[in-house]
């Protein structure tokens, strides 16, 4: 049997919506820590702790039975009552939990013992109310009032949190059983004949001033015939399928199928509710910018819609005047949008904050392939006007100096230093480790504007807008030119990372030259020495492409972006690979990810893990803090299937197009109902020495055309 370590954060996360809960593996949450009950920004609960006569339980194994369900199995420690003392082990406390908006919780007590008990149950809920931002940073401030209020009557314990005008409350509600409330806890009277069990149901309802939203009815032991239950089968069945011999590679394309349906953020109400991706759990519930874009992007082949809807809410937040505090600009698109006390009261700008450079032509981009995937012309009528301000945004203060260049930097005394998807402030170094200052144009930025004006011009083209499409044309290809002008260095034979506020290049060695393959901005000629140096020793680590070469004096396996790997960086780099013709390399990229995913628990890869190297008695080492799950890390699966099998939709003509190449790590595999526009296919691959051949089970199969990557990416000249 292979060597495999299970890798993961000692921890039990449960979400829906922005509703998420983190406790131990115990299903308690010890306080200090960033665990809790988090809800829209806030969290409503900073700790909870049960105990049976005030001694602790003992834990025997808990974890998720589904992303929005847990399940904790306790046992008791020996512990002293006025009947004599209640042997260690004879008692089950079974906690199940299920989050529907508010959570719903479920404490079932069992005597295993041979006599009765009578003991005193505690339950010790603690609220901060605390926003997520100052829990992240450990810096919390409390700035409003909290109050306690129990009604005996009613059974209800409420916690509200109030500043001036903004509120935020968690009521617990005991059913099925009696509770007195004293010295800050819930106590229930336990009194159980041998082989006797004890049921309470407690719901926790949540409020946002007086919007109030209530708990799951129904107890979690009938999970199975839940709304969320059902709403993840119809998830399942609508999305693209895997079949495949290889196990590994399965369980990852699986659970990240799994993982985008928790991630779901509805917009809209009743037969209108729609979703856009959220980019991770437990930081990141909320709207973003790049991130939404490039998980819709990921999941074009699996789940269109994500697309549409991201377009549609981002489309009606891009920024339509200047706000320095906000780095917003007219025509730009959102970053991130948060709900929480510091955004209320605008001590924060994420109300919502316009600090990223790439989001504004990654929107154009995924207007151009949503259209694409669906073939939904009225998706172009729909959004021409937020296009037209994504254009004039690039041409102005995307460009910030008039040079052709889209270069960042902050106005705002809150912004961020870095605006690319590597935003940490440390992020862009020179090769002596100095941090570049002043404004920045990094590679791939000049990448996604190539491939946005190019996307753009088949939009305008298919418009009937000729002359916009041929001045677009023309413009990509200046930019073409002026890019592997400015940033080509000979040398090394790479691109440079960025260029820094004089136009110099940087010169330290990443992965952001990968985006630049997938974009399309590489010269053919160019292309293996890039390749070649993204795989070099110093850049592949075994578990993927590391973020920086180990080689650099910066190089930091277990920093967040200094070296570690990013599965979704790696899928963006091997759909580069592929598009350029190495379908090997593309292929070695799948395998390194898919292999890292089997050793985290529940083959869920997390959004980051160190860029160690690889040898035969380490795994992946997930980097402290990572968010699991993270929806672009989940994606990256998606990406990596496309990869391998060369799948481009193009709904616009009906046709579905493929470039098989299965390595032999990966001998077969069939996908089922691929959506492409009204098709809906199901392909099966294999391979005959080495050569891939495919046949089509369902679908029109004059409509599945086999075409080299490159070729089918460009059949519009995007």
């Amino acid at each position: 049997m292979p060597f495999r370590v299970q890798v993961g954060p000692p921890q039990i996360a449960i979400h829906q919506g922005q509703t998420v809960l983190i406790s131990e593996l115990d299903g308690q949450i010890a306080w200090p820590s960033e665990r809790g009950l988090y809800f829209r920004d806030t969290r409503v609960m900073s700790a909870w702790a049960i105990y049976a006569n005030g001694v602790p339980w003992c834990l025997l194994n808990g974890g998720s039975i589904a992303y929005y369900a847990s399940r904790v199995f306790l046992t008791n420690a020996v512990f002293l009552t006025q009947d004599g003392e209640i042997a260690a082990r004879t008692l089950s406390l079974v906690i199940s939990r299920e989050i529907d908006g508010g959570m719903h919780e479920d404490l079932d007590i069992t005597n295993y013992g041979m006599r009765p008990v009578r003991f005193n149950l505690e339950l010790a809920p603690r609220c901060d109310f605390a926003d997520v931002f100052e829990v992240k940073s450990d810096k919390i401030v409390r700035r409003g009032r909290i109050t306690t209020h129990w009604d005996p009557e009613q059974q209800v314990l409420a916690n509200t949190y109030r500043n001036d005008d903004f509120l935020r409350a968690v009521s617990i509600t005991a059913i099925h059983a009696e509770a007195v409330y004293a010295n800050g806890r819930m106590s229930f009277d336990i009194d159980l004949a041998p082989g006797a069990a004890w049921h309470c149901c407690l719901h926790y309802d949540l409020a946002d001033g007086a919007e109030q939203i209530m708990s799951p009815p129904d107890c979690v032991a009938h999970d199975a015939d839940s709304r969320h239950a059902e709403n993840l089968r119809d998830w399942r069945k609508r999305v693209m399928k895997i079949e495949t011999s290889n196990e590994e590679f399965y369980r990852f394309f699986h659970q990240a199928v799994d993982d985008m349906a928790a991630l779901r953020l509805p917009s809209g109400e009743g037969d209108h509710m729609t979703f856009m991706p959220a980019a991770g759990l437990p930081w990141f519930m909320a709207p973003f910018g790049r991130d939404s874009l490039i998980v819709s992007l990921q999941n074009l082949t699996i789940y269109p819609e994500f697309a549409t809807t991201t377009l549609d809410v981002l489309g009606s937040l891009q920024a339509t005047v200047r706000d320095d505090y906000r780095d917003a600009e007219p025509g730009k698109i959102m970053h991130e949008l948060r709900r929480g006390e510091l955004a209320h009261f605008k001590l924060i700008p994420h109300t919502p904050y316009y600090g990223t450079a790439d989001a504004t032509p990654l929107w154009l981009i995924t207007l151009h392939a949503a259209w694409r995937a669906t073939g939904d012309h009225g998706l172009l009528e729909r959004h021409i006007k937020t296009a037209e301000a994504c254009l004039a945004w690039i041409d102005t203060e995307g460009d910030r100096d008039g040079d052709g260049f889209q270069e960042y930097q902050t106005r705002s005394p809150a912004g961020y230093e870095n605006m690319g998807w590597k935003d940490s402030g440390d992020a862009v170094m020179y090769p002596d480790g100095t941090r570049v200052r002043g404004p920045k144009a990094l590679c791939e930025l000049q990448g996604y504007v190539y491939d946005a004006w190019l996307r753009m011009a088949t939009i305008y083209g298919a418009r009937g807008d000729a002359p916009r499409a041929a001045h677009l044309r023309d413009r990509a290809k200046r930019l073409f030119d002026q890019f592997n002008e400015a940033f080509w260095d000979e040398a090394t034979g790479y691109y440079a990372y960025a260029l820094d506020g004089d136009k110099k290049q940087v010169l330290t060695v990443a992965s952001n030259p990968g985006h630049c393959l997938w974009s399309g901005i590489v010269p053919p000629d160019r292309a293996a020495r890039v390749v070649a140096r993204l795989v070099a020793p110093d850049m592949w680590s075994g578990w993927g492409i590391r973020t920086l070469s180990a080689d650099h004096v910066s190089f930091n396996p277990y920093a967040y972006q200094l070296g570690a790997v990013w599965p979704h960086d790696n899928s963006i780099i091997a759909l580069g690979f592929k598009r350029y013709g190495f379908r090997d390399e593309a292929a070695r990229v799948a395998r390194d990810i898919s292999g890292a995913a089997a050793h985290f628990q529940g083959n869920q890869v997390p959004e980051l893990y160190a860029g160690i190297q690889k040898d035969g008695t380490n795994f992946p080492v997930q980097y402290l803090g990572a968010n699991v799950p993270q929806a672009w890390a989940a994606g990256s699966a998606f990406v990596l299937l496309q990869a391998v099998l060369g799948l481009i939709p193009d709904a616009t003509s009906g046709t579905a197009f493929v470039d098989p190449m299965l390595p032999a790590w990966l001998p077969n595999l069939t996908i089922r109902d691929w959506a492409v526009g009204a098709q809906n296919f199901s392909i099966r691959f294999w391979r005959d020495g080495d050569t891939t051949l495919h046949e089509v089970l369902a679908g029109d199969p004059s409509m599945v055309k086999r075409r080299a990557f490159g070729d089918a990416w460009n059949d519009d000249d995007a």
